[in-house]
């Protein structure tokens, strides 16, 4: 089923590592691309602090004297050619870790940035103070937090551990292990927005070969994407005819599409022998309407309606008012297919905006519609499937829903995933996960005799405490009042300071000047 890619059934050794041949890592753009990007350029300092050569990042003279944090990584196993590691935590970073949840309860970042005054490689008061810094619009610092991260990490590195070679695997039900995937996760989409799509790729296969059976970030939803803005086109086709077997990724909109979309563009290609590209042609409109016969909802109104208008082109009237792609098809959309378009259709706009790919999609949606309007046998059994497979979508598809922050497909997710607080140092933590250490229960004052009233506000305010006896009512009260206070202060400072403001993307979305070719 579709959602296998979230719980895969076990495959042989050869496919289990298929990463190894059709996908090899080109570590040179991991190496070079790191520092292209860079927007300092270091000075020479005849007492400038020396700092361990990495790979992933390049260490800056302005950061802190590194130390070891108490970060190390252990060899678990051994099986069938591939390592299995895990990260550890000394009892030292156990004990900044419980300040750091402490720090967080207090929904005070001035607190982790204290902590990280005195820690500061602490791994998680970095993800979560560089998450502030992102939405306050501090774009270079928010980066220059993850590549400490990072740093910090690749440190910790065990001597067996290989960033390329795709047999060194990391278990995402240890916590431990979870930050390094989102380290890794965020350094990969400050490149992407930065223009280095190429040097994002490499970054996005690595973290699909720490866990290629989970997948729990579902780079599988993303890797297409990035291809396709490197130009990488065989190399999705290459991934789609190894994996499809069994992954199913045709049961995947973006793949669906993004292949289409592949067969395209090597159509176009001038280089190419006339009856090669008659064939890649014809492999293009054979993909792309079997794409839009699974997948109507959600793609033709929100991409071709408004592109065709930018680019001064009627859209044909049997196209707009046909009710297989008009809103009836939306509401009638199952919630897990609705995620899933909704974050193709958020994430590759830009893909679409050329005006040969918006002709040759008008034209196939019509060819769509002829068939449907047949009563093409495809149609309805295209219908049953959709039916069957997209009741419901796994964690890791919500998880990487949240990280994508994509509005198109945040708002479609499920109320036992939007009414959960989650955490940005951990987003929807695996049920099954594997605890090493637990973080020891404070004593609450006063907490068998709360009442209703004193419970809502520590709901509210963590720090908030009630004494329910006779000598205490009177200091109870008036501190009860300064806490609301308080709360409303925050609460209009909130509101005064909200703005919505889309991220930056670049115009080009093929745009690759800082990397290497």
């Amino acid at each position: 089923m579709w959602w296998r890619l979230a719980h895969r059934r076990k495959t042989k050794h050869n496919k289990a590592i298929s990463l190894q041949s059709e996908f090899h890592f080109h570590f040179e753009f991991l190496y070079f691309g790191a520092r292209a990007v860079l927007g300092d350029q270091r000075p020479r300092q005849r007492n400038r602090q020396f700092h361990r050569s990495t790979w992933m990042t390049s260490p800056k003279d302005s950061w802190p004297r590194f130390s070891r944090p108490g970060i190390s990584m252990t060899l678990l196993e051994t099986k069938d050619g591939v390592h299995y590691f895990t990260f550890e935590h000394s009892r030292e970073y156990q004990q900044v870790q419980f300040k750091f949840l402490d720090a967080v309860e207090s929904m005070d970042p001035n607190n982790i940035v204290a902590l990280l005054q005195l820690n500061p490689y602490h791994i998680d008061s970095l993800l979560q103070l560089s998450d502030v810094c992102r939405i306050q619009e501090d774009q270079e610092m928010a980066r220059d937090l993850i590549e400490r991260a990072l740093y910090s990490f690749e440190c910790a590195f065990h001597p067996l551990f290989s960033l390329t070679s795709g047999t060194s695997r990391l278990d995402y039900l240890r916590p431990e292990n979870r930050a390094f995937y989102l380290a890794l996760y965020k350094h990969m989409m400050f490149l992407e927005k930065r223009g280095c799509p190429r040097t994002a790729l490499e970054y996005c296969k690595l973290i699909l070969s720490l866990d290629p059976d989970s997948d729990p970030l579902c780079m599988l939803l993303l890797i297409d994407f990035l291809a396709l803005r490197s130009r990488e086109y065989q190399s999705v086709l290459q991934l789609y005819q190894d994996w499809e077997e069994h992954r199913n990724l045709s049961q995947l909109p973006n793949f669906a599409f993004s292949t289409a979309l592949c067969h395209f563009h090597l159509s176009q290609q001038e280089n190419m022998d006339p009856e090669e590209s008659h064939k890649q042609r014809h492999k293009a409109d054979q993909l792309l309407q079997i794409a839009l016969i699974m997948f109507p909802c959600n793609f033709v109104i929100p991409f071709l309606m408004p592109l065709l208008d930018l680019c001064t082109v009627q859209p044909d009237a049997a196209v707009t008012s046909h009710s297989f792609f008009g809103p009836n098809s939306q509401i009638r959309q199952l919630p897990a297919l609705a995620e899933l378009t909704g974050l193709y259709v958020g994430r590759t706009c830009t893909l679409w905006r050329e005006a040969a790919v918006m002709l040759w999609l008008e034209e196939t949606v019509k060819e769509v519609l002829r068939r449907v309007d047949a009563k093409d046998p495809v149609v309805e059994d295209c219908q049953n499937k959709r039916k069957q497979r997209y009741q419901s979508a796994p964690r890791n598809i919500h998880r990487h829903v949240l990280l994508s922050e994509i509005k198109e497909a945040t708002s479609t997710l499920p109320l036992e995933v939007t009414t959960q607080p989650v955490m940005g140092f951990d987003p929807l933590p695996p049920l099954d996960s594997v605890i090493s250490y637990t973080r020891p229960e404070r004593p609450r004052v006063g907490a068998s005799n709360e009442s209703a009233l004193s419970l809502f506000f520590r709901s509210l305010l963590p720090n908030f405490n009630i004494q329910e006896d006779d000598m205490e009512v009177a200091r109870a009260g008036q501190e009860l009042n300064q806490e609301v206070n308080r709360l409303m202060v925050a609460m209009r400072d909130m509101l005064a300071n909200i703005r919505f403001q889309e991220p930056p993307r670049e115009d080009n979305p093929y745009r690759d000047d800082d990397e290497w070719d």
